[in-house]
């Protein structure tokens, strides 16, 4: 592809499986200021591919919540439930390259692979925890038989194709700044589609940043590492590579990790107990009104 916007773009991309806590207000003001800094653009999208999570009342409430903390952003707001083509596309490219295979197993004989393998992550074991393509002949039989399964990306066919895999690499802006290599090889075989379900969350998100020009994500450490496997299906899909900025998780007084299910910790629950979005932006680390990006800027 080429033609992509060379003026900074960012991008806040939530799912609408649940309501937005803390960690994400920390991480939508955390784009939303950048791109501000940067007299950028800030996009807002909306990863709904898993159709059997998401739910309307929850997108929504994104909006809500994110106006509610003084954020705005460009509309129309891409909806990855809108563009399964667009995804559908990409996974047919990497199927033409012999890059991704049908994985008919269980989570659980996926997890006691990978428990059995020598050393998970070894290069030597590449597909451990994918355990590898299926005889041809029980593949057929699975596929008349009607069974689910995910398309998995083969990082030994990656391989091939793209020669080492640290030859790929992308700029790390976050906590840890530097030039990065690709090493997907700890993650094993990650799935990017599942029949059931469609394309998943590391396919989609590779495509839509292309597709919205986004010259920079951010996003929290824990995503940190897939990141070596976007960097992969990128170039197989002769994608832009953008930097990444990966920044420090919140977590509440027990130190864990703010999650969706905390209602006390969501936007909404903090909303409805009266909290001032102003003091919420301080409490984060954004002290003093936004002021106004504007939408389109």
């Amino acid at each position: 592809m080429s033609g992509f916007a060379a003026a900074y773009v960012t991008r806040f991309a939530p799912s609408p499986t649940g309501h937005l806590h803390r960690g994400h207000a920390f991480s939508a003001l955390t784009a939303w200021t950048a791109a501000r800094d940067a007299g950028g653009r800030f996009l807002l999208r909306i990863e709904d591919t898993d159709f059997t999570r998401c739910r309307p009342e929850y997108e929504a409430a994104i909006y809500e919540d994110l106006a509610w903390l003084g954020l705005d952003w460009e509309t129309p707001v891409r909806r990855q439930s809108e563009h399964r083509a667009d995804y559908e596309a990409a996974l047919d490219r990497l199927i033409g390259h012999g890059v991704v295979y049908r994985c008919f197993r269980t989570r659980r004989e996926v997890l006691a692979a990978s428990a059995g393998a020598p050393q998970a992550g070894d290069p030597a074991d590449p597909e451990a925890f994918g355990g590898g393509p299926h005889h041809p002949d029980d593949e057929a039989r699975r596929l008349a038989a009607g069974e689910p399964f995910a398309w998995r990306l083969s990082l030994s066919a990656a391989r091939r194709r793209l020669g080492p895999f640290d030859r790929l690499t992308w700029r790390e802006r976050g906590i840890d700044p530097g030039q990065r290599r690709a090493e997907p090889e700890p993650l094993g075989d990650m799935v990017v589609a599942r029949k059931d379900v469609g394309v998943g969350y590391l396919l989609a998100a590779v495509v839509d940043d292309a597709l919205q020009g986004v010259s920079e994500v951010i996003r929290g450490m824990d995503l940190q590492p897939v990141t070596s496997v976007q960097r992969v299906l990128q170039a197989l899909l002769d994608l832009p590579a953008p930097a990444y900025r990966h920044h420090r998780l919140l977590a509440g007084p027990d130190g864990r990790r703010y999650a969706k299910r905390d209602r006390s910790e969501t936007l909404r629950g903090l909303r409805e107990a009266g909290v001032n979005p102003a003091d919420l932006r301080a409490e984060l680390g954004f002290p003093g009104p936004l002021g106004g990006a504007g939408r389109g800027a």
